[in-house]
């Protein structure tokens, strides 16, 4: 009797270890896979940090929040778009919530701050929006990658446009006074002279600003064009008082990529018919992986799907692969980091994307002029760039040579 019950028994286990799937086997006995997420979820850019929370809590959701047989916990903190609060959060994520990966992050100037930190606790990270140049250029952390993009990323080839499509000759600058500002301004600046364009002036507003009257005026008549970077609530306000001011019906406006993402877009009135802006991402991207995110995320939040839910939804993806890549194991930090490095996607919403040998995506870069379709307010793509490298059509070891876009570089030429 004994022995035939020790017979089923061991039948029963054996039918097991055949069902199980190997990874299920592997996550056994381990915890929840952590993943720290930091945005700005209150103060002025709210809105931008919120998309990015929908977006990657939208992916988690489809997974039903499991990858390679274990569960994963997504924990939240609000950064409040400041670098030293998000440093704070991080450092609380990492040391007393214990994350196996730190994602988010909304400031350029925020990436720079959290670099040294996060190598120094050798915790994998990926940058799905925060765009600072140098993250993946001349200072490379070791343990980031970026999903997202650069911020001169594709304000290089849009100088080009400027200058070969639009046919604009000088263009007057207005933007952001921070790191974000400072390289989507150098990226178009660069590419813009160097096809024989130039920029006539460089207006800089301070994130604080509440009126745009005293930085319009200061806008020269010459210009052909006027380029513009901000986003959040300063990029609804920016475009309504160009208006205002009698500026749309004399000098086009275009722009960097955040003036009218969807974030911001269907705040804006008819101010913003016919801006043109360059991104790696539109709502109306006419592929299956875009129809799918974009239905998805209305539904869920009813409202328009941005670059910001798009990044971390995309971003959030990437994570996953390469958890399933190394069955879960991500305790294995340097194994966990080098899968990260690996993933390669091609049917994601913002189309094709691989890392270069710097951890920088190369993706392409949608033209965009804003229209009104079924009373809404679109990012019609008017062009593609095809899979554009941060480094445009320059040599990286010849690009790398040059000082990161900033404040003063380029400089204006007389």
């Amino acid at each position: 009797m004994k022995k035939g019950w020790l017979m089923i028994c061991l039948g029963i286990a054996a039918i097991s270890l055949i069902i199980v799937p190997p990874t299920a086997v592997f996550a056994q006995g381990k915890g929840p896979i952590k993943i720290g997420f930091i945005s700005p979820l209150s103060g002025g850019m709210a809105a931008n940090g919120k998309d990015m929370l929908t977006g990657i809590e939208l992916y988690l959701e489809e997974i039903g929040y499991q990858a390679a047989g274990r569960k994963i916990e997504l924990l939240v903190e609000d950064d409040e778009a400041n670098p030293a609060t998000g440093l704070t959060k991080t450092r609380k994520l990492v040391e007393k919530d214990g994350v196996h990966l730190m994602t988010g992050g909304l400031m350029a100037s925020t990436a720079y701050a959290l670099a040294p930190y996060i190598d120094s606790k050798e915790i994998p990270t990926t940058y799905p929006i925060m765009a600072a140049d140098d993250i993946t250029q001349r200072k490379i952390p070791k343990w980031i990658i970026r999903t997202g993009w650069a911020s001169s990323q594709p304000h290089q080839p849009f100088g080009e446009y400027a200058y070969n499509v639009l046919k604009f000759r000088k263009v007057s600058v207005i933007a952001y006074d921070f790191a974000f500002g400072w390289e989507c301004v150098g990226g178009f600046q660069k590419v813009f002279e160097d096809s024989g364009g130039k920029v006539l002036q460089k207006i800089w507003v301070p994130l604080t600003a509440q009126d745009f009257s005293p930085y319009l005026a200061q806008i020269s008549k010459d210009a052909d064009a006027v380029f513009a970077v901000f986003s959040g609530r300063l990029t609804i306000q920016f475009t309504k008082q160009y208006k205002e001011f009698g500026l749309k019906a004399k000098i086009p406006l275009i722009g960097g990529g955040t003036v009218t993402d969807e974030h911001a877009l269907p705040s804006m009135g008819d101010e913003a018919i016919g801006i043109i802006t360059p991104l790696h991402y539109s709502e109306v991207l006419d592929n299956p992986a875009n129809k799918k995110f974009v239905k998805a995320f209305r539904e869920k939040v009813k409202k328009a799907a941005s670059y910001y839910s798009e990044g971390t939804y995309t971003g959030a993806r990437w994570i996953v692969e390469a958890i399933k890549a190394i069955n879960g194991d991500v305790e294995n930090r340097g194994k966990f980091m080098d899968a990260l490095r690996k993933v390669d996607l091609k049917d994601v919403p913002r189309g094709p994307m691989k890392l270069d040998n710097y951890g920088n995506p190369i993706q392409n870069i949608y033209i965009r002029k804003v229209e009104k379709k079924g009373g809404e307010l679109q990012n019609t793509v008017i062009h593609t760039y095809p899979m554009v490298s941060q480094f445009w059509k320059y040599k990286a070891e010849e690009f790398l040579k040059q000082p990161v876009y900033s404040r003063e570089y380029p400089p204006l030429k007389p």
